[in-house]
């Protein structure tokens, strides 16, 4: 008897997936040894030594049917490691695992496989690794040959495939059987994007008939579309639980966060950066949003003010303040300056503040470096002049704009406006159209 499953997410009662106080250590040596003949002469010797690394430490998490956990953190966060563990392909170092279900663990596509056997030997192989027997195998068999879309193929060693028929066999076999408990480990960036959407699709299939679903992506789209719940790991600890939405949002104020104190940081002014006798000096350079408050990322149409503290060497009549954006990869996006903009300054003497605010910030998602100088008043020479080294980024998640393609917004809208075909001009179309046959 097939097993059947409740077509609605099942919040209630005993969860499938609990985890308590579960932490995992690998031994690490703290030398490299280059060969197996030093490591058993040290090993004689008694003169290997080791520090433990915790991937995970005390992780509790409980996982009820239906849910669709997504997991997310960055690269060495234990998103891995904790997947493995509740496929029990890793036992864990201290702490307890239950799991109540048979489980389908996309960790890597084509794991298991043979590559001196052709792909349907290697369907066998494989399916009967995850547990399924010959005969339901058998049964499923033109299914899996023609999702993957390897009939030509199927008779083939593996070795003659490509690593995108690779990743569609394994996927196939994979995912040919309903599971109680689904993980997904990145498999969604894989193959071409025909093969993207119908591994996706077949995922959110999964999703309907109630499988519980555990899915680690760093494509926060695809966490906040399709988890109703998620989990931030840092550093093999849980630092956030809750709605996709929720966790996604914590997330990213941490990255951006970090990505600020980096930017801020990397302005550091290096010598084959400026240029200018120093008549006056910039001294300061610094970026705010319209509320005074210090920044280097900004959204899309938000406020930006870039602030330069001046100090004259010796009184000065006239000078021209300017600055330049440019994208990454050198791109010269604008170069605003104080004569253009009809601003004309008496003598400075003194230390000063100059500012330049964009109001609603046009450009699109991207990295991006700030120029500044400051030059005579016939633009002739140079005081001081800072090439591209103040950064800056763009983001475009969670904000009015939409956009994502291209440098900077238009600020253009779009309108349609439908007119109906009069039924005679059609008929007279339509005889045209028969006489030109004719």
């Amino acid at each position: 008897m097939p097993t059947e499953y409740n077509l609605f997410p099942d919040s209630g009662g005993d969860p499938v997936i609990h985890l308590e106080e579960v932490a995992v250590s690998f031994r690490i040596p703290q030398e490299r040894i280059p060969s197996l003949k030093e490591y058993a002469i040290r090993r004689i010797k008694r003169n290997l030594t080791y520090h433990d690394f915790w991937a995970l430490g005390e992780v509790n998490l409980k996982i009820h049917r239906g849910e669709v956990l997504g997991i997310i953190g960055a690269n060495g966060a234990g998103k891995s490691t904790l997947l493995k563990v509740i496929s029990r392909v890793l036992r864990p170092t201290r702490g307890r695992v239950r799991v109540q279900g048979r489980v389908a663990p996309l960790l890597e596509l084509g794991a298991g496989f043979d590559h001196e056997l052709t792909g349907l030997e290697n369907i066998y192989l494989n399916g009967m690794i995850l547990g399924h027997s010959r005969k339901a195998l058998a049964e499923r068999l033109d299914w899996i040959v023609e999702f993957a879309g390897l009939k030509e193929f199927i008779n083939a060693p593996l070795r003659t495939y490509s690593s995108g028929m690779l990743a569609r066999l394994g996927f196939a076999v994979a995912t040919a059987f309903q599971p109680e408990i689904l993980i997904v480990d990145e498999i969604l960036s894989v193959g071409d994007a025909d093969f993207q959407r119908k591994s996706s699709d077949r995922i959110k299939g999964f999703q309907a008939l109630g499988t519980t679903i555990i899915l680690v992506s760093h494509s926060l789209d695809v966490i906040q579309t399709m988890c109703t719940r998620a989990i931030w790991l840092d550093h093999g600890r849980v630092e956030a639980e809750g709605s996709a939405e929720l966790v996604v949002r914590k997330y990213q104020g941490h990255d951006k966060e970090k990505e600020s104190k980096r930017l801020a940081e990397a302005t550091r002014l290096e010598s084959s950066q400026r240029l200018g006798n120093r008549r006056i000096e910039i001294v300061r350079v610094w970026l705010t949003d319209d509320q005074d408050r210090g920044k280097t990322i900004f959204k899309t149409g938000e406020s930006l003010v870039l602030h330069m503290d001046y100090r004259p060497q010796s009184p000065t009549v006239s000078p021209i303040f300017g600055m330049a954006i440019h994208r990454q990869d050198g791109v010269h996006i604008c170069g605003p300056n104080t004569f253009f903009s009809g601003l004309t300054f008496p003598e400075l003497e003194h230390y000063g503040t100059v500012s330049y605010s964009i109001p609603c910030l046009p450009l699109l998602e991207g990295f991006y470096h700030i120029t500044v100088a400051i030059v005579d008043k016939d633009d002739k020479e140079i005081y001081d002049y800072h090439d591209r080294a103040y950064p800056f980024r763009v983001v475009n998640s969670g904000g009015v704009f939409k956009e994502r393609y291209g440098l900077m917004t238009l600020w253009g809208t779009w309108d349609l406006k439908a007119k109906e075909l009069k039924t005679d001009l059609v008929h007279d179309r339509s005889k045209a159209y028969n006489k030109k046959d004719i």
